[in-house]
């Protein structure tokens, strides 16, 4: 759900910023540099963007599944939360 959050919030951004719709995608960095919000992040933040799209294309996939959920601890899944709520904080303040 993590991915889901930041594509809503990045397109939410879109919507609010750009004269046309958003792209029908689920790729992040497409969403983030197409609204001009890619070259304002931290390299941490693009990273993170990196990580939770290839999290729910991985998921998508029945075959992926297992190896998927053996890298979920409780720590990472902690830490994916958090850093997911800090940079939807981060683009609705650049609202």
């Amino acid at each position: 759900m993590c991915h889901q959050v930041i594509e809503k919030t990045l397109k939410a951004y879109w919507c609010g910023t750009q004269p046309e719709d958003p792209p029908y995608t689920h790729n992040h960095m497409r969403l983030a540099d197409g609204c001009g919000l890619y070259e304002q992040m931290d390299d941490d933040q693009r990273d993170f963007l990196d990580l939770i799209t290839n999290y729910n294309i991985d998921a998508r996939y029945p075959e992926d599944r297992e190896a998927l959920s053996r890298t979920l601890t409780d720590e990472f899944c902690r830490r994916m939360i958090d850093e997911t709520k800090q940079l939807q904080q981060w683009i609705k303040d650049k609202l």
